[in-house]
């Protein structure tokens, strides 16, 4: 079936034109389509395949994105200053369901384009990471007040770093695919790191950190930016919105903005945490996050870089020793260069570790 069968399946008014594959995800599948309404005018859409292999339960998962976008939503609509955060607006089905089940058992889910928004897969200077971050934190603050049930765990254990590196060391010891004899090096770096990589699970276990509903995946191409202005206009893919630590978020924007190069990059001499990224990620993380961050939480932001790094590090090299289930690859090794990136990252971020902890003592000293 191809897309335009698929979008006759939802509630949009106007006549198909054209679609176009959007973005590079390496999970769901996501396209562009455009329609031209009664008026003349372009109306255009983004259409998503969801993976259910990685999201096993896509109704449940759609209820938490629903819920979250429409509580933005409201909180937009009220708000007469006509700056606040935008929301994804989910298109329903004909038949008034959140995604539609095709009969070859995909799911596929709609929303509204938001016109005149980029997103970046690299940021290309600080201006772009404060935006972004500051943009994140606006997110938690809006659905921090979510009523209701507890949200659904759209990936149980995500960001389980202690449950994460024991998968790891399963793959190792099963070793199915013969490739454990190129990746030891990696290994034995992950394992030496075990003990503080479950540092915030403990502290959480201990009731000094708090759980929150977080979006969990803050790479910095989530955040939407106006193309005029480079302000941050809304948070996208909320797929892994539920409950977690405020901590994955920021460690996670880390990870991703202020690194040096891409995913992908095998020259690891190219690979280092960019200081002044950091730096304005945390600057513009903090500036919208008065009232819902303890000195804790705020003490806390440099180790959860390492350890959310660290933790994608660990899920790259377990996807490469159980066979590339996981993530798409477009070469054999991708997987092995995308682990190895984020543990070259990590070893950056252990050498300016002290500036990074006294960057927040500066930004906590001048609120």
């Amino acid at each position: 079936m191809d897309i335009q069968q698929i979008s006759e399946r939802f509630s949009i008014a106007g006549r198909f034109v054209s679609a176009k594959p959007l973005g590079n995800g390496n999970v769901n599948e996501t396209v562009l389509v455009s329609y031209v309404q009664e008026s003349g005018q372009e109306a255009r859409y983004v259409f998503q395949r969801i993976n259910h292999n990685v999201f096993t339960k896509p109704l449940e998962l759609m209820d938490n994105y629903v819920r979250v976008s429409r509580h933005i939503k409201n909180k937009f609509d009220q708000d007469t200053s006509g700056t606040a955060h935008r929301s994804v607006d989910v298109v329903l089905t004909k038949s008034g369901e959140t995604c539609c089940l095709l009969e070859n058992g995909e799911y596929w889910r709609a929303y509204k384009y938001l016109e005149n928004t980029k997103t970046y897969e690299v940021v290309e200077n600080a201006d772009q990471a404060y935006e972004a971050a500051k943009t994140f934190a606006e997110f938690l603050k809006l659905i921090r007040d979510l009523s209701g049930e507890r949200l659904h765990e759209t990936i149980p254990d995500f960001h389980n770093t202690s449950k994460r590196i024991e998968v790891l060391e399963e793959a190792v010891k099963n070793d199915s695919y013969n490739r454990l004899k190129d990746v030891e090096q990696e290994v034995n770096f992950i394992f030496d790191r075990k003990e503080e990589a479950g540092t915030l699970l403990r502290l959480l276990a201990e009731g000094k950190l708090t759980e929150r509903i977080t979006h969990n995946d803050t790479k910095l191409n989530n955040v939407l930016l106006d193309v005029k202005t480079g302000c941050g206009v809304c948070v996208i893919d909320l797929d892994t919105v539920m409950p977690g630590l405020i901590h994955y978020d920021f460690g996670d924007m880390v990870r991703s903005g202020a690194a040096s190069t891409d995913e992908n990059e095998s020259d690891l001499s190219k690979v280092y945490m960019k200081f002044d990224m950091y730096s304005a990620i945390l600057h513009g993380f903090l500036k919208n996050s008065n009232g819902f961050m303890t000195p804790l939480d705020k003490e806390l932001l440099p180790l959860s870089a390492k350890i959310i790094t660290l933790e994608t590090g660990v899920r790259f090299l377990t996807d490469y020793l159980i066979g590339d289930e996981y993530f798409k690859i477009r070469y054999p090794n991708e997987n092995f260069d995308r682990a190895r990136m984020q543990l070259k990252l990590v070893a950056s971020m252990e050498e300016q570790f002290e500036s990074m902890q006294n960057e927040v003592s500066k930004v906590i000293c001048c609120e």
